[in-house]
């Protein structure tokens, strides 16, 4: 039998937390030949080189593909994507894989997709259907979703609106975010081996904050100053800790924003790449978080961790009831976070479930990766009827 040959994508250290279990369920395959392609901000020191995390997890990316910009601008980012483009025609040229993974809906993915579209290569994509109104991210993820062949929604939701799309609903599958089976088939560290890995003292129970630029905004950092004004007031009680921010313009400036925070304040910390078990058993012992990242609203339910919402990066996106929605000013961020400090709200949020799936997302993905017929009936698509109303 002739192996499958399924190439995925991985950029950064957020898609790769994502990915990680169906490439672990891919790689077990005896009938699938893995190819890793790693790209973007996997191969910037700036931001933490995590390739290495990757090679560390036992995977070896068949492919690397220089392509990020030591930039810190839009016009940074559209270079980028030019330069992957070049690189991947090769890449994927001399690979020709039966399927093409990708996740999400950072821009750097425009490149793989639109070289696979040239490549006749198949695609499959995680994450479709979902909603991001403030950020690059939602016309992104829309336009992968209409290149695509293969869809895996992590909601219902999700699912329903790729297929009011056009997608037919056979190539269409509700499977969950992946990121949740880390918390299905992962050992999160207890306490104590959080503190020795992240070098902070947990007694107090700090603030976790992960704020990126707001892609759409002519200042991409506008909403930050409201941010870190309400923060300079909550670090007089609490610790704060924060996650470095995506590749994207503007993060530079988040980065010295947050760095001249730690200096007034240290006891709070800057992590530049947490491995995926270790963010998330961090997330068990932090208070609230904070920010505007899409794993405050996909992840954090997952631990009933009350969550404050800043500004309109995720507006639209589905969210549970642990999350709190701030204006990005800093009255509005600090009466939010006072709500969800507040033992009525923690308690309402016992027995919650998280709309994003039960920790099965990477064997569904495989199963249909693995089995999903070949050929020009997956290339081809077919437009769905439009709906009139009346039922005409």
């Amino acid at each position: 039998m002739t192996k499958r040959r399924i190439a995925v994508v991985t950029t950064s250290r957020a898609d790769y937390s994502h990915l990680y279990w169906p490439l672990r369920l891919l790689s077990e395959n005896a009938n699938v030949d893995l190819r890793l392609i790693a790209m973007g901000s996997h191969l910037s020191p700036e931001f933490g080189m995590t390739v290495r995390e990757i090679e560390k997890d036992g995977f070896t990316p068949a492919t690397r593909i220089e392509s990020l910009l030591s930039s810190d601008s839009d016009v940074g980012m559209a270079k980028s994507i030019g330069t992957a483009v070049l690189s991947l025609a090769d890449a994927l040229g001399a690979m020709r894989p039966d399927l093409l993974l990708l996740i999400a809906d950072r821009y750097e993915m425009l490149a793989p997709a639109a070289v696979a579209l040239s490549l006749r290569i198949p695609m499959a994509h995680i994450e479709g259907g979902e909603i991001s109104e403030g950020a690059i991210d939602d016309a992104v993820r829309n336009a992968l979703t209409k290149m695509a062949h293969i869809h895996f929604t992590s909601t219902e939701t999700a699912r329903d609106r790729v297929i009011a799309m056009g997608e037919e609903p056979w190539r269409v599958h509700r499977a969950g975010a992946p990121s949740l089976d880390h918390l299905r088939r992962s050992r999160l560290f207890e306490r104590r081996e959080v503190e020795a890995r992240c070098g902070l003292d947990l007694s107090r129970p700090p603030l976790l904050v992960a704020c990126h630029p707001v892609t759409l905004e002519q200042d991409t950092t506008a909403e930050a100053g409201a941010l870190f004004e309400a923060l300079e007031e909550l670090a007089r009680e609490t610790p704060v800790v924060f996650c470095f921010p995506n590749a994207d313009a503007g993060s530079r400036a988040l980065i010295g924003q947050t760095r001249d925070f730690l200096a007034r304040h240290p006891d709070g910390r800057l992590f530049v790449n947490l491995d995926a078990v270790t963010y998330w058993s961090l997330l068990r012992c932090v208070e609230v978080m904070i920010g505007n990242s899409s794993s405050g609203i996909m992840e954090t339910a997952s631990f009933a961790l009350p969550t404050v919402n800043v500004g309109i990066r995720q507006r639209g996106r589905e969210r549970a009831r642990n999350v709190l929605d701030a204006e990005a000013n800093p009255a509005s961020i600090l009466a939010r976070v006072a709500e969800a400090r507040s033992p009525r709200f923690r308690a309402s949020l016992a027995g919650m479930n998280n709309p994003y799936g039960d920790g099965h997302a990477a064997e569904r993905i495989v199963e249909v990766l693995t089995s999903v017929p070949l050929g020009p009936a997956l290339l081809i698509k077919r437009a769905m009827p439009i709906p009139r109303e009346g039922g005409s």
